[in-house]
């Protein structure tokens, strides 16, 4: 696994063309493990006047229920569901917490995994079209991901 600060990193690499984003460190500074629960508290703590969303995949919709407390998220956050498949699948998944608050947002489906990027180095392939440039060169600098 790749220590948490060269992945803070290359986050903040990637996200620095967009002005529109922020990278937060919340979960990297707390201890032991971190639960989006907790993460969704600080953040409403921090930002109370804020509408807060959880961004998710349809895949993690489906695992929401064996989450910690997702009946707590989704009473601070409002789910925005991406669904690569190009409908929704809220109305599938009836019985997941928040159901009737989520947010269908469909998005162009980019058949991209970090799994296949790594797998694409430890061959020796260039995944270069497929990260932003800052990134590959923390992933050469550092030598991530070789075999």
């Amino acid at each position: 696994m790749t220590p948490a600060g060269q992945r803070l990193e290359m986050v903040r690499s990637a996200v620095l063309i967009d002005p529109r984003f922020e990278v937060s460190t919340v979960e990297i500074d707390r201890p032991g493990p971190s639960y989006t629960l907790e993460t969704v508290r600080t953040f409403h703590a921090d930002l109370p006047n804020s509408k807060l969303f959880l961004i998710l995949g349809a895949d993690q919709v489906r695992a929401l229920h064996t989450w910690r407390e997702p009946e707590r998220i989704v009473e601070i956050v409002k789910l925005a569901v991406m669904d690569r498949q190009g409908n929704s699948i809220i109305p599938s998944v009836p019985a997941f917490p928040g159901a009737s608050h989520a947010v269908h947002v469909p998005v162009t489906r980019l058949d991209i995994s970090s799994t296949q990027i790594r797998t694409m180095i430890q061959a020796n392939d260039d995944p270069r079209e497929l990260i932003p440039e800052a990134v590959g060169r923390i992933i050469e600098r550092e030598r991530l991901y070789g075999p």
